[in-house]
Parts: structure tokens; sequence; C-alpha cells
């Protein structure tokens, strides 16, 4: 990840990116806390997007654990 011209080396990052303008960041956790919240839009800010996606497969109904950000 490069943050105003400096590179970090970071453990994790995106966990996908679709055509460079959705962040999609994917869990299979029971409940989304305001961390996973936090870390889509660190990451919509770092990348310079707009819309992001937190998905939660651990749901009974997928469309139920889809969260849009924007």
């Amino acid at each position: 990840m490069i943050y105003k011209d400096i590179k970090l080396e970071c453990g994790s990052g995106i966990d996908l990116l679709v055509e460079k303008q959705v962040v999609v960041e994917l869990k299979s956790i029971e409940q989304i806390a305001a961390i996973h919240e936090a870390v889509v839009l660190t990451y919509l800010k770092l990348s310079h997007n707009v819309t992001g996606l937190l998905i939660n497969f651990h749901v009974p109904v997928l469309k139920d654990g889809i969260r849009r950000y924007i």
C-alpha cells in the first residue's frame, strides 16, 4: 500500500478490487463489528474509491450478509 508517497508493508490488504472501482472485503463471522466496517472505510480512503462491499458468508441468506459503503 502506498500512502503519501510512502510504501507501507502490511500483512493485509483489499480482498477484492472489482474493475478498479469497488472494494470488496470478505468475511465469515457470526456478527459484523465496528472494526470490520472501519477496515472497509480505510481501504476506500487509501485506494481513492467510493464504493465498498462488506460480505459476510456466515449468514443463512447471503443477501442479509451484504453491506454497501459509499
